[in-house]
């Protein structure tokens, strides 16, 4: 299979176009131009090929789309949009899946092109609980969160082994189905970890369960918390309905001080 570095053949042509057009753009207006003529370029016959770019993919099949996709990132030729866009537009997400045992490469394209796809969450959850990469790590949990109830009892069996816990609360913190187990898990880790109060207290607001609100109510009025806390308590406070107008003094709090405009 011949690989075509499309980008490289675009960027020529491009730096022809800005050669005879130098002076009549300005930058911004240039930021909608490029676009514009990648679109365009994706439509034009390349004399070589005899075919657009979007028809040299279209006529692959999906196999040879994938293996296509694994050879540019393997021989470091450029990914094109127009391969991208060529397995977007089909129905793959069994060709990608393996994909995601593959290279570093090859897991990254993989995750852009399936994105929250449902038949991938359990590939997700594997990789969260696996992988050592915390980009990876966070890409995961951002795909799982967006189908949370479909993998709720495997988060709470892993919070429950102490398998990624604070990731597994994350996930908890998005479902949409109410499970008193999820928010008494939720409520103890806001209890009891004066470390994560912030994160906890987002966890909450996030679940929108409104008995949370007086266990929130009773931690902002504490004379100890840090206005971080206090930011991000409050904010849960309103996200559940409740409202906190108490007059708090912060002014030798060190991140008050740095967020502030200087009143001197």
């Amino acid at each position: 299979m011949k690989l075509y570095d499309f980008d490289g053949m675009f960027d020529e042509k491009l730096s022809e176009y800005i050669a005879k057009n130098s002076g009549k753009h300005k930058e911004e207006e240039w930021e909608d131009i490029i676009p514009e003529l990648y679109k365009k370029f994706g439509d034009t016959p390349i004399k070589s090929l005899g075919k657009t770019p979007r028809e040299y993919y279209g006529a692959m099949t999906d196999g040879e789309l994938i293996k296509c996709l694994k050879l540019h990132l393997k021989n470091g030729v450029p990914v094109s949009e127009f391969l991208c866009g060529a397995i977007e537009g089909r129905m793959m997400t069994k060709e990608l899946l393996p994909l995601l045992d593959g290279t570093q490469d090859e897991i990254e394209y993989a995750m852009n092109l399936l994105g929250a796809d449902p038949m991938a969450l359990n590939k997700y959850m594997e990789m969260l609980c696996q992988s050592s990469d915390e980009d990876i790590k966070n890409r995961c949990v951002d795909f799982i969160k967006e189908n949370a109830d479909a993998v709720l009892d495997e988060a709470k069996a892993n919070y429950k082994n102490g398998i990624e816990r604070e990731y597994m609360l994350e996930i908890m913190s998005r479902a949409t189905k109410r499970d008193d187990g999820v928010f008494e898990i939720l409520l103890k880790e806001f209890r009891t970890d004066p470390d994560e109060v912030p994160m906890h207290a987002s966890y909450l607001a996030a679940y929108g369960d409104e008995r949370a609100l007086q266990y929130l109510l009773d931690k902002i009025d504490e004379d100890g918390i840090t206005f971080i806390e206090y930011q991000e308590l409050k904010f849960a406070i309103e996200a559940l309905g409740g409202e906190y107008t108490k007059e708090r003094d912060f002014s030798n709090d060190p991140y008050f001080q740095l967020i502030m405009p200087n009143k001197n």
